[in-house]
């Protein structure tokens, strides 16, 4: 979730226990809900990378074990 702060409020330089701070110490007010959407999102976009990337491995011919091996 930190993650999707900073790419949301691009002003905050770092967070303390989910607290924002800009790099003048001061408290950067976020809204959760859009936080929490970007995080949830930023979760699948990944799942759905490595579903892709699962899919064009395979195209070329690799197996699903070899897939596998490469990536984990």
């Amino acid at each position: 979730m930190i993650s999707a702060i900073y790419k949301l409020y691009p002003q905050v330089k770092y967070t303390i226990d989910n607290v924002a701070y800009d790099a003048n110490d001061n408290e950067v007010a976020y809204d959760l809900a859009a936080v929490t959407a970007q995080a949830e999102a930023d979760v699948q976009a990944a799942k759905n990378a490595k579903i892709s990337a699962l899919a064009k491995l395979t195209a070329l011919g690799l197996s699903e074990d070899e897939v596998k091996a490469l990536i984990g």
